[in-house]
């Protein structure tokens, strides 16, 4: 029974937790001044969350990476990185 209780427990805590992801792709259109991204894939990524973590000198045709923390159904919750990928 406390193996029961400790599994139940151990996954409720996993199942709130955030997990970790990636996505990439060209970038198509930066708006500095609405904090706006467009990737290749008509993904519409909200930087003004991310502040200081915008590199600089990005610019359309950027291939870049951006790291973020899922929030489940809820979608992307905090993004925690952003780079420039070397050609």
């Amino acid at each position: 029974m406390r193996l029961f209780s400790a599994i139940t427990i151990l996954g409720s805590l996993l199942a709130t937790s955030a997990l970790a992801d990636t996505t990439g792709g060209v970038v198509v259109a930066y708006d500095r001044v609405a904090h706006v991204l467009v990737l290749d894939d008509k993904t519409v990524w909200d930087l003004t969350p991310a502040g200081n973590l915008v590199p600089e000198g990005l610019s359309a045709g950027n291939h870049v990476t951006i790291e973020y923390d899922s929030a489940g159904d809820s979608g992307v919750g905090k993004i925690t990185a952003i780079s420039i990928d070397a050609k």
